[in-house]
C-alpha cells in the first residue's frame, strides 16, 4: 500500500499532497486527539483560521495558525464541509483565508477534518444526534438480543446503563428526527426508521408535543424488548381524535390487543360495529359519545346540537341492539369500537 502512495505520489503534486494530508488526519485520530487539537493542528497545516461548530451544544471552536484562539469577530468562510453522523448533519467545519482565495486542496483538509470530529464527537460523550443505526435500534428492541448485546447497543447509542428507557413506535415515520427533538427537548433520544414504523429511545417523552398529524404509542420505561411490544399496542389504539396513547392508560383494555383476529371478527358486537363502519357519521359519533358519556358533550365535540346527536345516537343503538343510554351498553359499544380498530378492516 505504501509503495503504491509513493508511486501515485510521484505522478501528480495533488495527488502527493493529498495523501499527506490524509496520512496527517489518520495520525491525529491515532492519536484520539480533542476538537481543540483537531482546530489547532488543522490551522496549522492550511496556514489560515480554521473553525468547527457543533449544532446540538452551539459550541463554537476557531484557531489561528499559530496554535492560539483565533481573534474574533469571525471572518467569511472561504471553504466548508458539514459534519455528519447517523446520516444527520451535526455540524460544520470550515476555513478563513484572507482575501477569499482558496488552496485547491482545501477540500481535502475539511473533509478529513470532518471526518476526525465525527469520530471525536462519538469517542468523547454521545453525540447530540437524533438519527441512529437502524441495526443498533433493533438490537435494543429485539427480544431475541442476549442481555449483554442490549446493553452494549444502548452504550453505543449513548444511553447509561443504570437509566431505563422508554420506546415510542410512531406513524408515520418521515423527519423522525425533527419528532424526536420536539418530545425530547434536552433529553438524550434516538430515532430509526423499522419497516413502516418510527421508533424513538428516549428517557423521558412530553407526549403533549408530538405533531398533530403523528399516531404514536407510547410503552412503559421498562425493559426496552417489553417497552416496544407495549409501544406496538398502544399504537394500534390510536385515533384521528386521539393520536398519542401511552399503553400505561391503556389498563384492561390492552388484552384485546392479545385476542386472535377471529375471535375479534367472530363477536356480535364487533361485527355490528363493522356494519355501520362505512358511514362516516355514524362511526364519528359512536366515538364522541362513546368517549364522553353525554349527548352533550358528544354534541360539544362534534360541533352539532345535542338533539341531532341525540336522534343519532338512538339509530345506532338500534342498528348495534345495545342500549347505549345504559352503563352496560355503553361499555359494550366502547370494547367493540376498540376491537374493530385493532383490526384494521
Amino acid at each position: 500500500m505504501e509503495a503504491l502512495a509513493v508511486r501515485l505520489s510521484g505522478l501528480d503534486p495533488y495527488v502527493d499532497g493529498a495523501i499527506r494530508i490524509v496520512a496527517f488526519y489518520d495520525t491525529l485520530m491515532r492519536r484520539r486527539v480533542d476538537l481543540p487539537a483537531l482546530a489547532r493542528a488543522s490551522a496549522g497545516l492550511a496556514e489560515c483560521v480554521a473553525g468547527i461548530r457543533l449544532h446540538g451544544t452551539g459550541r463554537t471552536i476557531r484557531m489561528a495558525p499559530d496554535g492560539t484562539a483565533a481573534p474574533g469577530p469571525e471572518s467569511p468562510a472561504t471553504s466548508t464541509v458539514p459534519i455528519t453522523l447517523d446520516e444527520e448533519e451535526i455540524g460544520t467545519v470550515w476555513l478563513e483565508r484572507s482575501g477569499a482565495v482558496t488552496n485547491a486542496l482545501d477540500d481535502v483538509v475539511l473533509d478529513r477534518l470532518a471526518l476526525a470530529v465525527t469520530a471525536a464527537v462519538e469517542r468523547y460523550g454521545p453525540a447530540r444526534t437524533t438519527m441512529a443505526d437502524p441495526a443498533l435500534v433493533e438490537l435494543v428492541i429485539s427480544a431475541d438480543t442476549d442481555e449483554a448485546a442490549r446493553a452494549r447497543a444502548l452504550r453505543l447509542l449513548g444511553f447509561a446503563a443504570d437509566v431505563p428507557v422508554r420506546v415510542v413506535a410512531v406513524r408515520p415515520g418521515p423527519a423522525l428526527d425533527r419528532i424526536g427533538a420536539l418530545v425530547c427537548a434536552g433529553r438524550p433520544v434516538k430515532a430509526a426508521p423499522l419497516a413502516d414504523v418510527g421508533v424513538l429511545l428516549a428517557t423521558t417523552v412530553d407526549a403533549a408535543r408530538f405533531p398533530a398529524d403523528v399516531r404514536a404509542g407510547i410503552g412503559a420505561a421498562a425493559a426496552p424488548a417489553l417497552s416496544w411490544r407495549q409501544a406496538r399496542t398502544a399504537l394500534r389504539f390510536t385515533t384521528p381524535r386521539e393520536p398519542v396513547v401511552r399503553h400505561a392508560d391503556l389498563g384492561a383494555l390492552a388484552l384485546l390487543a392479545e385476542l386472535p383476529p377471529e375471535a375479534l371478527r367472530a363477536n356480535p358486537d364487533v361485527a355490528a360495529i363493522a356494519r355501520i363502519a362505512s358511514g362516516a357519521d355514524d362511526l364519528s359519533t359512536l366515538d364522541a359519545y362513546c368517549t364522553t358519556g353525554s349527548l352533550r358533550r358528544a354534541a360539544d365535540l362534534l360541533h352539532l346540537h345535542h338533539s341531532s346527536v341525540a336522534r343519532r345516537v338512538d339509530q345506532l343503538a338500534k342498528a348495534l341492539a345495545l342500549d347505549l343510554t345504559d352503563p352496560a351498553g355503553l361499555t359494550r359499544a366502547k370494547l367493540a369500537l376498540a376491537a374493530w380498530r385493532l383490526l384494521g378492516d
